[in-house]
C-alpha cells in the first residue's frame, strides 16, 4: 500500500501534528549532524528550509505542542569530535524566516506589539551569506579564540586555524573594548570553489557539493594547514558579548567593524523604514546570480540597539531580526487524483496526487489542497496542469492550474458529504473551513487516531503500541477506549501468539503499559485527544486545576455554558471561549465522560507540579490598564521570566494585581479580596528582590 501523503497543517488534528513533529525533530537533527558537523548535508538547503518552515507552521498552529527537543529550541549540531570545546559568553542563536512580503510585514508588527509601539522601524539589510558562522572573541584587541557556532551554546574551538585565514586580523585597528566578541561568516567565492573542486579532482581528493560545503570543511580541518591552504573569506556582521557598548545602531557598529580592520558587506544597506525593505529584496534577487558568493536571502536587523535589547528573544530566535529566503522553486505536473483524508477530530483534509516531479532536487508526489474553498477559489480539477512549490513547508502547496492545458471533460471536484471511511455524514460548522466526519467515536480512522495519539511520546509514551500495533488491535476488539489499552496485558499470551510478536517482544509490551500506570495530570489530559488541548494547554489546565479529581469535576461544570467555571477557565491565558466550548463538548458528552472516568480509575495521576525558580515562582499575576513603560506582552514575559503563572481575572487564587492608566475593575476587586496591588515601579521593585529564569 502506498503511504498516505502529510496532512496539512490548516487542518491537522493533534496527534498527527505530535507524531509529525517528533519526526521532524529527529530529522532535522539528523540533517543538522550532517551539516554542521560532517559538512555533508543529506538533503538540498530548500528542502531542509521547508522542514524548519513546517516544524514552524505546525508549532505556530499548535503551540501547545512544542517539544522540549523542538528545533526551535536549538541551533546548529553539537560540536564534533577532534576540536576542543567553546562556550558562548552569548548564545549564538539562529534567526527565523520569512519567504513573502506578508511574512516580513507580520515580523514588524510583532515586534511593535511587544513594544506597544507604533512607530515604523529603520533596519539594517544584510545579504545572507550561504557559509559558516563563526565567533571572534578579542581581549585587549588581540585574537583570543574562535569558535563555530556549534548548538548555539557551545561551539568548536577553531583558534589556530582561523589565524591562518587572512580576512581575519589578529589584532583590532585602533581603540577597542577590552573584551569583545565579533560574529560573522567564513564562505568561499563561487570561483574560489571550481578552483578547489577542480584541484582536489586532479589530486583525487573530495569534491565538495557546493560553496557552504567547501568553506565548513576547509575551517574544520584538525590540520591547520589545510586551511592555510583553502581561499577563504570572512564577512563581520554581528556583536556577542562586549565590556562597554560599542555604538547606539547596528549601523554604526558595522562601521566600528569596518574601522577594526574587517570585512562589512558592501552590498549591506540602512534602510530609513521598514517599507524600503521590499524594494531592497527585490534588488538582490536581480543581483544574486550576478554575486561573486552565494547568498540565500537577506536578512533585516531593527537598526536600534536599545530596541533590540528590549526585543530580547523567543525560543532560539531574536524578536528584533528575520531572514527574509528568496522564493523557493516552482514545477508545473499533472493532477492525477484528489484524496481525501480523515484525522482523529474528523477532519476531512483534500491532498493532490500529482504526476512525480522533481522540484529543488526532490521528487514530489503530493500537494496540499487545505480545504473545499481552496479547491473552489483555484477551480483546479483532476487531469489539470497544476503549478506547485515547496516554500515554507515540508508537503508542498498548489499555486494554481494552467488553464490553456486543461483537458476536455474535466468537471469541478465535489467535495464528499460523507466520511470516505465511515460512511456518516460529513458536517461543516458555521465559520469553519473544514469538514468533518459526525462518526466520532464510531469511526475507524478517529478511533485509531485517537488510540495512536493517546500511546504516543507526548501522552502516554507506550512503547510497542505504535501506528501498526493499535490498528492490530483495534482490529482485533481488543482496544476500543483509551482504558483498554490496561487491558491489554491481560492478553499477554494472545499477543506473543500473533504473526511478527512473540514472547519477549509482548513481555516488553505489558512490562512499557505497566511503567504508564503512573503519570501526570497534564500528560493525562493530553492524551485524552481532546480537540485544541495540546500540550501546553494541558499544562495549562493541570496547573489551573491541580489534581485529576479537581480537574474532572470541574469539567463537569464546564460542560454548562452559564456556569460559574465556564468563565473561571476561560479567564486562564491561552484558554479562550474556543478552547471552553471545546472543554464543554466532550465532557458534555456521557460515554466520554464515562471513557475517562474509567481511565483514571485505573492509573495513579499525580498532581501538576509548581515550576520552582524566580522570586515569582508559585505565585499569580494579573495586569490590568496601561503601565508606563512596558508594553502588555513586555510584562507578561518578564513575569514569566521571574516564575509567574500570569492570568486574565483576578480570584482569591491571585498573589498580585499590577496597575496602570485606565485599570478598570480588577483592581478594585483586588483590594476587596485584600490582594496585593502594585505599579510598574512596585512590580520592577519585586523583581528586583531576587534572580529571574
Amino acid at each position: 500500500m502506498t503511504p498516505a501523503p502529510p496532512k496539512p497543517p490548516e487542518a491537522l488534528d493533534e496527534d498527527a501534528a505530535a507524531r509529525e513533529l517528533a519526526e521532524l525533530a529527529a530529522a532535522i537533527a539528523r540533517h543538522d549532524r550532517a551539516y554542521h558537523e560532517l559538512d555533508a548535508p543529506l538533503v538540498s538547503d530548500a528542502e531542509y528550509d521547508a522542514l524548519r518552515r513546517r516544524n514552524e507552521v505546525l508549532e505556530a498552529r499548535f503551540p501547545q505542542l512544542i517539544r522540549p527537543d523542538s528545533p526551535s529550541r536549538r541551533v546548529g549540531a553539537a560540536p564534533a569530535a577532534g576540536f576542543a570545546k567553546v562556550i558562548h559568553r552569548l548564545p549564538m542563536l539562529s534567526l527565523g524566516n520569512a519567504f513573502a512580503p506578508e511574512e516580513f510585514a507580520e515580523f514588524c508588527d510583532r515586534a511593535r506589539r511587544f513594544l506597544g509601539s507604533s512607530m515604523p522601524f529603520a533596519m539594517v539589510g544584510e545579504p545572507k551569506i550561504d557559509g559558516l558562522s563563526l565567533s571572534l572573541t578579542y581581549a585587549q584587541g588581540q585574537l583570543l579564540r574562535a569558535g563555530t557556532r556549534g548548538d548555539g551554546s557551545e561551539g568548536e574551538d577553531v583558534t589556530a586555524n582561523v589565524r591562518t585565514i587572512a580576512a581575519i586580523p589578529p589584532r583590532l585597528h585602533g581603540r577597542s573594548p577590552a573584551l569583545i566578541e565579533v560574529r560573522g561568516e567564513v564562505f568561499m567565492s563561487k570561483a574560489d570553489f571550481l578552483a578547489l573542486n577542480a584541484a582536489q579532482e586532479r589530486a583525487g581528493g573530495k569534491v565538495f557539493a557546493n560553496p557552504r560545503n567547501a568553506a565548513a570543511g576547509s575551517l574544520r580541518q584538525l590540520d591547520p594547514t589545510i586551511t592555510a591552504a583553502r581561499p577563504l573569506s570572512f564577512f563581520a556582521y554581528a556583536m556577542g558579548e562586549a565590556s562597554e557598548p560599542v555604538a547606539a545602531t547596528h549601523w554604526a557598529y558595522l562601521q566600528r567593524l569596518r574601522h577594526w580592520g574587517f570585512a562589512v558587506n558592501p552590498l549591506s544597506r540602512h534602510l530609513e523604514s521598514e517599507t524600503d525593505a521590499p524594494g531592497f529584496q527585490a534588488e538582490m534577487a536581480a543581483q544574486r546570480a550576478g554575486l561573486a558568493y552565494d547568498i540565500d536571502g537577506v536578512v533585516y536587523k531593527i537598526d536600534d540597539l536599545a530596541l533590540q535589547n528590549r526585543l530580547g528573544f523567543v525560543g532560539r530566535e531574536p524578536r528584533w531580526a528575520i531572514a527574509w529566503k528568496f522564493p523557493a522553486e516552482q514545477a508545473t505536473t499533472r493532477l492525477l487524483d484528489i484524496q481525501i483524508q480523515v484525522g482523529r477530530t474528523g477532519a476531512l483534509t483534500p491532498v493532490a496526487v500529482l504526476e512525480p516531479v522533481n522540484v529543488g532536487g526532490v521528487l514530489v508526489r503530493h500537494a496540499t489542497l487545505h480545504n473545499e474553498d481552496e479547491i473552489a477559489r483555484l477551480d483546479v480539477r483532476v487531469g489539470d496542469s497544476v503549478r506547485i512549490q515547496r516554500a515554507g513547508d515540508v508537503i508542498p502547496q498548489v499555486l494554481g492550474i494552467v488553464l490553456e492545458a486543461r483537458p476536455a471533460g474535466a468537471h469541478p471536484f465535489q467535495f464528499p458529504r460523507r466520511c470516505p471511511v465511515c460512511g456518516s455524514h460529513a458536517v461543516r460548522a458555521e465559520g469553519e473551513v473544514v469538514w468533518r466526519c459526525s462518526g466520532g467515536l464510531t469511526c475507524p480512522a478517529q478511533v485509531e487516531e485517537r488510540l495512536i495519539h493517546f500511546a504516543s511520546r507526548g501522552a502516554f509514551d507506550i512503547e510497542g503500541l505504535g501506528e501498526k500495533s493499535v490498528h492490530e488491535f483495534h482490529e482485533l476488539g481488543w482496544i476500543r477506549s483509551p482504558a483498554d489499552v490496561f487491558r491489554l496485558p491481560a492478553r499477554e499470551a494472545e499477543i506473543a501468539g500473533l504473526e511478527g510478536w512473540g514472547e519477549q517482544s509482548a513481555a516488553n509490551l505489558v512490562r512499557a503499559i505497566g511503567e504508564r500506570r503512573r503519570i501526570g495530570l497534564a500528560r493525562f489530559i493530553y492524551a485524552l485527544g481532546i480537540r485544541r488541548i495540546g500540550a501546553a494547554n494541558a499544562r495549562l489546565l493541570a496547573r489551573h486545576y491541580g489534581d485529576v479529581e479537581t480537574f474532572l469535576q470541574r469539567m463537569r461544570e464546564v460542560a454548562d455554558p452559564a456556569s460559574e467555571e465556564r468563565a473561571a477557565v476561560t479567564s486562564i491565558i491561552g484558554i479562550g471561549p474556543a478552547i471552553a466550548e471545546e472543554l464543554a463538548e466532550f465532557f458534555g458528552e456521557e460515554r466520554n465522560f464515562r471513557a475517562v472516568r474509567e481511565l483514571a480509575d485505573a492509573l495513579d495521576i499525580q498532581p501538576e507540579e509548581t515550576a520552582g525558580g524566580g522570586v515569582l515562582a508559585g505565585r499569580t499575576v494579573v495586569f490590568t490598564g496601561t503601565l508606563p513603560t512596558l508594553s502588555r506582552p513586555e510584562a507578561k514575559a518578564l513575569a514569566e521570566r521571574h516564575g509567574a503563572k500570569v492570568t486574565d481575572s483576578v480570584s482569591k487564587r491571585t498573589d498580585y494585581v499590577v496597575v496602570g492608566a485606565d485599570a478598570g475593575s480588577k483592581a478594585g476587586k483586588a483590594s476587596e479580596l485584600g490582594i496585593t496591588v502594585l505599579d510598574e515601579e512596585g512590580f520592577r521593585a519585586l523583581l528586583a528582590q531576587g534572580p529571574g529564569r
